[in-house]
Protein backbone atom coordinates (compact mmCIF):
# COMPACT_ATOMS: atom_id res chain seq x y z
CA UNK A 1 0.00 0.00 0.00
CA UNK A 2 0.80 3.47 -0.76
CA UNK A 3 -0.84 5.35 1.81
CA UNK A 4 0.08 9.17 3.43
CA UNK A 5 -1.32 11.77 5.29
CA UNK A 6 -2.90 14.33 3.25
CA UNK A 7 -4.88 16.28 6.09
CA UNK A 8 -5.36 15.97 10.23
CA UNK A 9 -8.09 18.58 11.59
CA UNK A 10 -7.85 20.48 14.93
CA UNK A 11 -10.52 22.74 16.37
CA UNK A 12 -10.72 26.59 16.88
CA UNK A 13 -12.34 28.56 19.09
CA UNK A 14 -11.50 31.73 17.76
CA UNK A 15 -10.21 31.43 13.71
CA UNK A 16 -8.24 35.06 14.27
CA UNK A 17 -6.42 33.54 17.28
CA UNK A 18 -5.78 30.59 16.05
CA UNK A 19 -4.35 31.74 12.89
CA UNK A 20 -2.65 34.32 14.18
CA UNK A 21 -0.54 31.32 16.31
CA UNK A 22 -0.39 28.90 13.39
CA UNK A 23 0.76 31.30 10.87
CA UNK A 24 2.37 33.67 12.59
CA UNK A 25 3.95 32.22 15.95
CA UNK A 26 4.64 28.86 14.02
CA UNK A 27 5.57 30.22 10.38
CA UNK A 28 2.59 27.92 8.63
CA UNK A 29 1.56 29.25 5.49
CA UNK A 30 -2.22 29.75 4.98
CA UNK A 31 -3.33 27.16 2.05
CA UNK A 32 -6.82 27.80 2.39
CA UNK A 33 -9.44 30.00 4.63
CA UNK A 34 -12.50 29.28 3.83
CA UNK A 35 -16.36 30.64 5.60
CA UNK A 36 -19.46 28.96 5.19
CA UNK A 37 -22.61 30.19 7.30
CA UNK A 38 -20.69 32.41 9.64
CA UNK A 39 -17.83 30.02 10.66
CA UNK A 40 -14.12 29.18 9.60
CA UNK A 41 -12.01 26.21 7.68
CA UNK A 42 -8.34 27.41 7.98
CA UNK A 43 -5.97 25.23 6.18
CA UNK A 44 -2.09 25.86 7.00
CA UNK A 45 1.08 23.71 5.96
CA UNK A 46 4.50 24.89 4.55
CA UNK A 47 4.45 25.72 0.58
CA UNK A 48 7.79 23.76 0.73
CA UNK A 49 6.19 20.45 1.84
CA UNK A 50 3.46 20.26 -0.10
CA UNK A 51 0.48 17.10 0.46
CA UNK A 52 0.58 17.53 3.89
CA UNK A 53 -1.81 19.98 5.84
CA UNK A 54 -3.66 21.05 9.09
CA UNK A 55 -7.30 22.19 8.95
CA UNK A 56 -8.54 24.48 11.71
CA UNK A 57 -11.74 24.05 12.14
CA UNK A 58 -15.14 25.07 14.31
CA UNK A 59 -15.78 22.02 16.27
CA UNK A 60 -19.54 22.54 16.15
CA UNK A 61 -20.03 22.89 12.43
CA UNK A 62 -21.01 19.08 12.26
CA UNK A 63 -24.79 19.73 12.66
CA UNK A 64 -25.05 15.74 13.73
CA UNK A 65 -23.59 17.67 17.24
CA UNK A 66 -25.59 17.52 20.46
CA UNK A 67 -26.09 20.41 22.62
CA UNK A 68 -24.81 18.60 25.02
CA UNK A 69 -21.71 17.09 23.19
CA UNK A 70 -21.10 20.65 21.78
CA UNK A 71 -20.48 21.30 25.64
CA UNK A 72 -18.30 18.63 26.76
CA UNK A 73 -16.32 19.08 23.55
CA UNK A 74 -15.69 22.93 24.69
CA UNK A 75 -14.96 21.52 28.10
CA UNK A 76 -12.42 19.10 27.07
CA UNK A 77 -10.91 22.12 24.94
CA UNK A 78 -10.71 24.38 27.20
CA UNK A 79 -8.68 21.75 29.68
CA UNK A 80 -6.16 20.82 26.66
CA UNK A 81 -7.79 16.68 26.51
CA UNK A 82 -9.75 17.22 23.29
CA UNK A 83 -7.24 17.23 20.11
CA UNK A 84 -3.41 17.36 19.69
CA UNK A 85 -0.65 17.70 17.21
CA UNK A 86 2.98 16.66 17.27
CA UNK A 87 5.33 18.47 15.23
CA UNK A 88 9.19 18.53 14.41
CA UNK A 89 11.72 20.88 14.30
CA UNK A 90 16.01 20.62 13.97
CA UNK A 91 16.40 22.70 16.81
CA UNK A 92 14.18 22.25 19.53
CA UNK A 93 16.20 24.65 21.75
CA UNK A 94 16.35 27.28 19.53
CA UNK A 95 12.10 26.95 18.15
CA UNK A 96 11.76 27.15 21.71
CA UNK A 97 13.15 30.34 22.84
CA UNK A 98 11.15 32.00 19.53
CA UNK A 99 8.14 30.84 21.01
CA UNK A 100 9.04 32.01 24.15
CA UNK A 101 9.55 35.37 22.71
CA UNK A 102 5.49 35.82 22.20
CA UNK A 103 2.59 35.06 24.31
CA UNK A 104 2.75 31.12 23.84
CA UNK A 105 1.34 29.06 27.28
CA UNK A 106 4.15 26.83 27.67
CA UNK A 107 3.31 23.60 29.36
CA UNK A 108 6.63 21.75 29.37
CA UNK A 109 10.39 23.09 28.25
CA UNK A 110 12.40 21.04 26.18
CA UNK A 111 12.90 17.28 28.14
CA UNK A 112 14.62 14.82 27.02
CA UNK A 113 12.11 11.93 27.54
CA UNK A 114 12.45 8.40 28.87
CA UNK A 115 11.06 7.15 25.74
CA UNK A 116 14.01 8.47 23.63
CA UNK A 117 12.49 11.92 22.85
CA UNK A 118 13.36 15.08 23.50
CA UNK A 119 10.56 17.48 23.12
CA UNK A 120 8.05 20.34 24.77
CA UNK A 121 4.61 21.38 25.03
CA UNK A 122 2.65 24.11 24.73
CA UNK A 123 -0.85 24.58 23.86
CA UNK A 124 -2.71 27.07 20.78
CA UNK A 125 -5.60 29.29 21.48
CA UNK A 126 -8.06 27.28 21.45
CA UNK A 127 -6.42 25.11 24.05
CA UNK A 128 -5.15 22.43 22.00
CA UNK A 129 -2.29 20.37 22.82
CA UNK A 130 1.37 21.00 20.86
CA UNK A 131 3.77 18.76 21.27
CA UNK A 132 7.18 19.93 19.34
CA UNK A 133 10.06 17.08 18.84
CA UNK A 134 13.79 17.32 17.94
CA UNK A 135 14.29 15.26 14.66
CA UNK A 136 17.03 13.53 15.31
Amino acid sequence: MDITIQSTFLPHTDPEASLAFYRDTLGFDVLNDVGYGGKRWITVGRTDTPGTSLVLYPPDADPGITEDESATIAEMMAKGTFASIILATKDLDATFEQLQAGDTEVVQEPTDQPYGIRDCALRDPAGNMVRIQELR
